[in-house]
């Protein structure tokens, strides 16, 4: 006999922890499977901090899910025995005119969020760990900051254990097919039954729904953590989060937290698609010589000994929007992916949409550009 619940979900990280938790907070009889530990850093869930910002270059639309996210995690926060969300502004910035800096200020005014528009210098006067060079300007947003990922699925489950969900960690799902009745997911330790599934299994979504094959495609990301020269440029009260794009790329970054060094990664780092399960987990020379560079010219005081590097994964669609929708051959299936390296911190109001969508089938949230038949 397999054990019976309303919903399942396959995967416990950032996203999964969220819908479980909001699923739960509606009294729904709940599992969670998980294949490595909660949290772990197998996946996309990890780096002590994960941006927050409202000002949103890459589409307007995100601006009202982070609004309801940024409620959310404060909720969560408020309920929790540590910080989540701690906020030291966010910077938006690249030469005059760039497409990150013109979507980032859009956002900002069609939105009524407070913003200011700074040129390099101006930047490097109000936060000194910033040398940008001539040309450049920073839209900055007072509202940014960062989450401690890893801290927020931990909150996620934690709520959700005390509304009544199971959650089983350490535990592989091997397939799953829809029943008269629902679904059936199999695992390395047995089957369960539901009447809804929810898959947020982040790099190895494209294996468990054959829609997502070449839509959901993992990419392996480095991580640094440089020990600055002078460390006090930046600590959070002195050093926004941030966005930069420059000649080598697109860039991110944030203060020191939680660890030795200031953080930061480029964007689709060497645009490297990986096998979830077989890729290099270290970090190389070559990873680390890419980073220490681009810090050397924009962060010099910055760039001091290297401190830590770290390797996660992105999972991206072709146009670098999200994933939220219903399968259309079984409406009993919701999935979340293709977070596309910027998705932790609507994780919250993710929780939300999938639980929606799990139950309803639809939600109030505006999820249009999000649909998987856009892809068709």
């Amino acid at each position: 006999m397999s054990e019976r619940y309303d919903v399942i979900v396959l995967g416990v990280g950032g996203m999964g922890s969220a819908t479980v938790a909001h699923l739960a907070d509606r009294g729904v009889d709940v599992l969670g499977l998980e294949r490595y530990d909660i949290p772990h850093s197998y996946g996309s869930s990890h780096g002590l901090s994960r941006l927050f910002r409202l000002a949103y270059f890459e589409h307007s639309a995100y601006v009202p899910l982070l609004q309801r996210a940024e409620e959310l995690w404060q909720d969560l926060e408020a309920d929790h025995d540590s910080q989540l969300l701690y906020r030291t502004g966010s910077i938006d910035a690249g030469p005059e005119g760039d497409a990150l800096v013109e979507g980032s200020k859009r956002s900002c005014e069609e939105h009524d969020l407070e913003y200011d528009l700074l040129s390099s210098s101006e930047l490097t006067d109000r936060f000194p760990g910033y040398r940008l060079p001539e040309g450049y300007e920073a839209v900055y947003q007072p509202q940014g900051g960062f989450l401690r990922p890893e801290e927020c699925t931990v909150a996620h489950v934690n709520r959700a254990h005390r509304d009544g969900a199971t959650i089983r960690a350490r535990e592989r799902v091997v397939d799953w097919r829809p029943t008269d009745g629902g679904v059936r997911v199999e695992t390395d330790h047995g089957a369960y039954e539901a009447d809804r599934l929810v898959i947020t299994a982040g790099a190895w979504a494209a294996r468990f729904v054959d829609e997502l094959e070449g839509v959901a495609v993992p990419e392996r990301q480095v991580l640094a953590w440089l020990h600055p020269t002078e460390p006090d440029q930046f600590d959070p009260e002195r050093f926004p989060v941030w966005n930069l794009q420059v000649p080598e790329g697109r860039f991110y970054g944030f203060p020191v937290f939680g660890v030795p060094g200031f953080k930061f990664g480029r964007y689709n780092h060497r645009e490297e698609t990986v096998d979830p399960d077989a890729f290099e987990r270290e970090a190389t020379q070559a990873d680390e010589r890419l980073l220490r560079e681009f810090a050397e010219e924009y962060f010099p005081t910055g760039a001091g000994p290297t401190m830590r590097l770290q390797t996660c994964l992105f999972t991206n669609t072709p146009d670098d929007h999200f994933v939220l929708d219903t399968l259309p051959d079984h409406p009993q299936v919701a999935v979340g992916a293709g977070f596309s390296g910027h998705g932790f911190k609507f994780a919250s109001v993710i929780g939300e949409i999938l639980a929606d969508l799990a139950l309803e089938g639809e939600t109030d949230h505006d999820v249009d550009l999000f649909s998987l038949d856009r892809f068709d």
